[in-house]
């Protein structure tokens, strides 16, 4: 466990295991201790760094708001200074449109790229949604666990948390067609009842030329902590294996 400096903020990170590079990125109102279930299916055959976004666990926060733009700098600096080679990405939530920004930005990085309930644009999100995440009880809900880790402490944690909020209200605000410059393959997963409308959802994957789709029946938004016996095998599958071909190929024909 060590941070290193990245732009304005020291960024905190751990490793795990051998093999390819691959980068974990958290979700908005929590940190890299979201992989734990994940990490026995994976530190097996990867060389795993978790890390914690800006303003998020071990890593402090910094004056100004929240945006997708300077965490995807932040994240490629991160593969440049620490990994120092490309690097699958994958991501959830927030830490699934950050990696979406890094592998349009800098598509040398980036060996296959993992999408957990994220979205392009903002519209993305249900009605509502964002006013659940910026409520008191769950303020008061995941406060507790910020205030563990962080060196702000718990009382810090309803700025953090606001950030989070106005960031969602009017980011990401990518169009579908820039999508096209997504040149990682891709795997898109959403929970069925996700947070992230299922239509904006299948726009994503349609969006992205070389992506494949997965839902997970019976999750929400949260599917990575409610099913990660599901989850993670079908990523570890798609980033450890080419492409089997299909033989009723339709939208890949």
């Amino acid at each position: 466990m060590v941070n290193v400096q990245l732009g304005d903020v020291a960024t905190w990170y751990n490793v795990h295991g051998d093999g390819e590079p691959l980068v974990l990125l958290h979700g908005g109102f929590v940190d890299s201790r979201m992989f734990q279930p994940a990490l026995p299916m994976l530190v097996d055959r990867f060389h795993a760094y978790v890390v914690d976004r800006r303003g998020h666990g071990h890593t402090p926060d910094v004056d100004g708001p929240f945006t997708y733009e300077v965490m995807a700098d932040d994240m490629i600096a991160f593969l440049e200074k620490v990994v120092g080679e490309p690097a699958h990405l994958v991501g959830h939530s927030d830490g699934a449109n950050v990696a979406l920004m890094v592998a349009l930005k800098r598509p040398d990085l980036v060996r296959k790229l993992v999408m957990i309930s994220g979205n392009f644009h903002f519209s993305g999100v249900l009605p509502g949604v964002m006013d659940g995440f910026g409520s008191q009880e769950t303020i008061e809900f995941l406060g507790g666990r910020y205030g563990e880790v962080s060196p702000e402490g718990e009382d810090h944690f309803p700025v953090v948390a606001q950030k989070v909020v106005e960031m969602g209200r009017t980011q990401p605000a990518l169009g579908a067609d820039e999508l096209a410059g997504v040149r990682a393959r891709t795997l898109v997963v959403s929970g069925d009842d996700d947070a992230i409308a299922l239509e904006h959802t299948v726009a994503l994957y349609r969006a992205i030329p070389d992506s494949e789709l997965a839902v997970v029946p019976g999750t929400s938004h949260l599917l990575v902590m409610e099913k990660p016996e599901r989850v993670y095998p079908l990523v570890a599958d798609f980033l450890l294996n080419d492409p089997v071909p299909t033989r009723q190929p339709i939208r890949r024909a």
